[in-house]
C-alpha cells in the first residue's frame, strides 16, 4: 500500500514537471510567432514532444493559454502575498511589490510577454476567469498605493492626503503597473543593472510621485489650455504627406533652377 502511494505520488511529481516544461517551452514558442500564429502540432514540435503526447496535457492551444495565464496570475499573487508578510511599513510594502514582479519579468520574459498580449485570445469565459484573477493581482497593489496616499511617508513635508481620491488610485495603480509590465519589451541587465536597481527607479518615481507636495505636483491650468488650442494631426498619413510636399517642393525648385541656369546659358 505504501509503495502504491509513493508511486503514484512519483507519477504525479513526473506529470507535474513535464507539463511545466511544456508551458515553457510553449510560451517561447508563442512569444516569438503568436498565439494564432501556432498550431497544436507547432507547439508539440517547439516543446520537443510528439502531438499525441501533447494532447496527453492540453487538449488544445485554448486549454495551454488558459493554463499559462492562470499558472501565472495564481502564483504572483500568492508570491506577492508571501513576500509581503511581516512587512508593515506601505512604502517597503511597494517596494516588495514591485522587486517582487520585476524578479518574474526578468526571468520569464517570454511568459510576461504571452501575458500582456495574448490574454485576448480566449473566449470570454475564460478570459472572465483570467480578469479575475488579474484583478487580484492588481489590488495588491492598489490597497498599497491607497495606503501611501493616506499616510504619505516618513519624509518633511510628503504627509498623505486629506481626502483619498479612489480615481486617483487607480490612476496610479495602472501607472504603476505600466512601468511593470513593460520592463520584459526593454530590460537588458547588461544596460541597466539587476532587477533590484529597476525597482529602486520604479519605486523611487512611484512614492515621490505620490507623496511629494512641491509647486510642480500639478501641471498648472495654462499648460492644458496652450495644449487644448493645438489640433492634433491625423496620427497615420500625415509625415507621409509631409514628405510628399517636401519632394514636391524640391523638385519644383530643382526644376525653377535648371531652367534659370538654361535661360543664363542661353
Amino acid at each position: 500500500m505504501v509503495s502504491h502511494v509513493a508511486a503514484e505520488a512519483s507519477r504525479q511529481f513526473r506529470h507535474e514537471a513535464q507539463r511545466l516544461e511544456i508551458l515553457q517551452a510553449a510560451a517561447a514558442a508563442i512569444a516569438e510567432h503568436g498565439f494564432h500564429g501556432m498550431t497544436m502540432r507547432g507547439l508539440a514540435r517547439a516543446t520537443g514532444r510528439g502531438l499525441a503526447t501533447f494532447y496527453d496535457y492540453f487538449s488544445s492551444k485554448e486549454d495551454l493559454l488558459f493554463s499559462l495565464q492562470t499558472d501565472a496570475f495564481e502564483t504572483m499573487a500568492s508570491s506577492a502575498n508571501a513576500a509581503l508578510e511581516g512587512v508593515d511599513d506601505q512604502v517597503d510594502q511597494l517596494y516588495v511589490f514591485i522587486l517582487n514582479h520585476l524578479r518574474y519579468s526578468a526571468e520569464n520574459r517570454s511568459e510576461m510577454r504571452v501575458l500582456v498580449h495574448e490574454a485576448s485570445a480566449l473566449p470570454a469565459g475564460r478570459r472572465k476567469t483570467v480578469r479575475l484573477l488579474k484583478e487580484a493581482y492588481f489590488n495588491i497593489c492598489r490597497d498599497i498605493v491607497a495606503a501611501i496616499l493616506v499616510s504619505g511617508c516618513k519624509s518633511p513635508g510628503a504627509g498623505g492626503v486629506d481626502r483619498l481620491d479612489p480615481a486617483e488610485v487607480e490612476r496610479v495603480t495602472y501607472s504603476v503597473f505600466g512601468m511593470l509590465n513593460w520592463s520584459y519589451g526593454w530590460y537588458d541587465p547588461q544596460q541597466h543593472g539587476t532587477p533590484q536597481d529597476v525597482a529602486r527607479t520604479i519605486h523611487t518615481l512611484a512614492v515621490c510621485g505620490l507623496v511629494a507636495r512641491c509647486p510642480e505636483r500639478f501641471v498648472p491650468s495654462s499648460l492644458e489650455h496652450h495644449l487644448d488650442a493645438i489640433t492634433l494631426p491625423p496620427l497615420i498619413g500625415s509625415s507621409g504627406r509631409k514628405m510628399v510636399a517636401a519632394e514636391n517642393q524640391r523638385t519644383t525648385g530643382a526644376v525653377m533652377r535648371a531652367s534659370l541656369m538654361d535661360k543664363n546659358t542661353a
